[in-house]
């Protein structure tokens, strides 16, 4: 026997969908509309959404992290996304009733993610504000919202980096490995290996950039790259010619990325990085991010200045790059004991002159 009242239940969602996919769900309820209106939030949302996407030019990851975000703080449908054309957020006036609404439910999300450690909850937090000051911004609310939400205090971490007799013999390995393949599959595999390697340690590259280059982007006779990174900013990073030789080796290789037909997966990018550490017998799990750490670290140890590394990485502010400065503390030392007059080393000179 056929299910007549179910039929007639789903033909009158999918003929009311479009207040689902507007976030107008009854609390508790889901698939039964308003009858009045879209709800409002959802409509700035997904304004908000567009914001980041066209004009703010934020990277996908980004974009996607936001938007979880909203959603779980506003309790909106998972299809919540970028609008191209406001609608009811055009015609939407502020109100005193709207805003405090609106502030208690960021605050209710807020409580909710306590048990998050301190870092993911600052990001969650972080995503609230830019919030609310988008809204401050384009007049849908009057008051600063975003100034009466207080985020936890994140410990600074130092970020990993290995050391320079450690990023040589690194090389070293993959160097050896590269050179005496058993097979041609396992060299073109440890040729693949040490670019990336070279990418992320010698060009300074983070992982998402190394995984999309493609060979447009690449001056093999300069050595200089075309790097399109965060925010669609692109920037250029010179390589050392013992980068560009092993990227040579790969350009036989067909495809339009570096790394064949299609970019490398993240995921096997960290797992190329990860076996090549063990490889080298080194002590600690290696990963992308450390060896981009230990490109800035070096750099800034041999001399290179704030500025110059920041255009380097890709920091849209110094304070990205400022963190660097924590890592050379045993060449401050060593500075310290050269040069100060009360250095052990001074001492001895002026007794010897007596």
């Amino acid at each position: 026997m056929r299910n007549v009242h179910g039929t007639r239940h789903n033909r009158y969602l999918n003929h009311h969908s479009h207040w689902a996919s507007a976030g107008g769900l009854f609390p508790g309820k889901r698939g039964f509309p308003y009858p009045n209106k879209v709800s409002p939030i959802a409509e700035l949302v997904s304004q908000f959404l567009h914001h980041l996407e066209f004009i703010e030019r934020s990277s996908p990851l980004t974009r996607r992290a936001y938007a979880t975000d909203l959603r779980q703080a506003f309790a909106l449908p998972e299809n919540t996304e970028a609008a191209g054309e406001p609608c009811a957020a055009k015609r939407f006036k502020p109100s005193a009733a709207f805003e405090d609404e609106l502030l208690q439910k960021c605050r209710e999300a807020s409580a909710s993610w306590r048990n998050l450690s301190p870092a993911s909850r600052n990001r969650k937090i972080a995503c609230l504000k830019s919030f609310l000051g988008w809204l401050h911004e384009k007049q849908y609310i009057e008051r600063d919202l975003a100034s009466l939400l207080v985020a936890p205090k994140v410990p600074r971490r130092l970020p990993h980096f290995i050391s320079v007799d450690e990023a040589l013999a690194l090389i070293d390995s993959l160097m050896k490995k590269t050179d005496s393949p058993e097979t041609t599959a396992d060299q073109l595999k440890y040729e693949r290996q040490l670019a990336l390697v070279l990418l992320l340690y010698g060009g300074g590259l983070r992982v998402s950039e190394a995984c999309q280059l493609r060979w447009k982007q690449i001056d093999l006779e300069s050595g200089v790259l075309r790097v399109i990174g965060k925010g669609e900013k692109e920037r250029q990073v010179a390589l050392p010619q013992f980068c560009t030789r092993a990227l040579k080796r790969l350009r036989k290789q067909t495809g339009e990325f570096v790394w064949g037909e299609t970019p490398l997966s993240t995921r096997a990018a960290y797992e190329m990085v990860r076996s090549a550490g063990i490889q080298a017998g080194l002590l600690k799990p290696l990963h992308p991010h450390a060896l981009r750490h230990s490109y800035a670290t070096h750099l800034l140890a041999s001399g290179a200045n704030l500025r110059t590394l920041q255009e380097l990485l890709g920091h849209r502010n110094l304070q990205a790059t400022e963190r660097y400065t924590h890592l050379t503390i045993d060449q401050l030392a060593r500075t310290l004991e050269s040069f100060h007059p009360l250095s052990a080393s001074r001492l001895a000179n002026a007794a010897r002159k007596k």
